[in-house]
């Protein structure tokens, strides 16, 4: 898979690792190329037993460079032959179910991390009538599509392109454990008052993510601070800031290893995404104990139950975010504590890494009966 970064990173970690817990061979062929972290992964999996390949694919369309690693995994699937071949994201998913059709080695499964052609803000209309062709050609040929939250599934079914009857629903799920034991890191650190609310956002800096929907919405709720984390470039987002004279209120902190405490510091979660297909930081927060505000995406709302564990937006804008801010705010501190605990039960209980892998598993022996 070419996607190495965020939630799908973190979801093909877990996913390798515990199946190769559970028993199963596991060859993992993946591009490090986006996010330096992910070496470090990789070099874990193969002294767990996981076969790592890496093998350089890029995001982008690039025929010349497509095409050699396309003859490069027809060459890995000839030597390992394998029994299912399992493509992540949409590069790596085209790629992967290619070089199956070609070899003839190997079910074909397909987990999106949610559909390029949907990204209405990040592509041209030609761009996405060229995935959503290129995705209804490998669905056909595909013999299953995973959908990561059952929301998900809806919106692969509503896309019209996944032949009816080929979807599978695997949820992700975590380890809790970091988030359950970490200590309040020190919010002062980056400039914010511990004496007022904290609301935090983790994820990947651009626009699919929405953090220039939460700058726009906090500019008229004053008394809440706003601490975003993530890679990626944050010259936009920074000036708008400015732009909006929220500098005092808002810091950047860039990507961080200490999540877990820097969730335990925060009074809650906000997931502005414009989409998302099973959004990994609202299961955290949930095991975190903090209260999750969230747009309606897939995944969100699968997740958050709206006044029990948190607050669901009826609709993604700025509008939506800034009452949902400003219903946060106003409860006291024990209220939102009850919030948080009620979705720490819930992500416990349905969201485990061992559910996930125990899904594909079950989807990959249906595939090969």
């Amino acid at each position: 898979m070419e996607c190495t970064i965020g939630g799908t990173r973190r979801h093909l970690v877990d996913v390798a690792r515990g199946q190769r817990a559970a028993g199963l061979e596991v060859h993992l062929v993946a591009s490090t190329l986006r996010d330096p972290g992910f070496p470090p992964d990789l070099d874990a999996l193969a002294a767990e037993g996981v076969t790592v390949t890496r093998l350089d694919m890029v995001r982008e369309v690039n025929p010349g460079l497509d095409w050699r690693h396309a003859k490069a995994l027809k060459a890995i699937l000839r030597a390992w032959q394998p029994d299912v071949v399992h493509g992540h994201s949409s590069k790596g998913g085209v790629l992967a179910r290619y070089a199956s059709l070609s070899t003839g080695i190997g079910k074909r499964i397909y987990t999106p991390h949610t559909f390029a052609f949907l990204f209405e803000a990040l592509f041209s209309p030609l761009k996405r009538r060229l995935y959503r062709a290129v995705e209804r050609h490998y669905a056909r040929r595909s013999d299953f599509i995973v959908a990561v939250s059952p929301s998900e599934a809806e919106t692969f079914a509503r896309s019209g392109v996944v032949p009816p009857g080929r979807v599978r629903t695997v949820c992700n799920g975590i380890d809790p454990r970091r988030f359950l034991e970490a200590r309040p890191a020190d919010v002062a650190a980056f400039g914010l008052d511990p004496a007022r609310p904290v609301a935090l956002i983790v994820g990947l800096v651009y626009a699919a993510k929405g953090q220039d929907l939460a700058l726009e919405a906090l500019v008229q709720v004053p008394d809440v601070q706003l601490l975003v984390v993530g890679p990626g470039d944050r010259s936009e987002v920074e000036a708008q800031t400015d732009r909006l004279g929220l500098r005092d209120r808002v810091a950047f902190a860039g990507a961080r290893s200490d999540v877990p405490e820097l969730m335990a510091a925060a009074d809650w979660l906000v997931l502005p995404s414009r989409w998302e297909g099973m959004p990994y930081v609202v299961m955290e927060a949930m095991a975190a104990g903090i209260p999750v505000l969230a747009h309606p995406v897939d995944g969100a709302r699968d997740l958050v139950v709206h006044g029990e564990t948190g607050h669901l937006t009826p609709r993604i804008g700025v509008a939506e975010l800034r009452e949902g801010l400003s219903s946060l705010a106003s409860l006291s501190p024990q209220a939102r504590a009850d919030l948080g605990a009620a979705g720490r039960a819930r992500v416990l209980h349905g969201f485990t890494i061992e559910r996930m892998v125990a899904g594909l598993t079950a989807v990959y022996e249906e595939a090969l009966a």
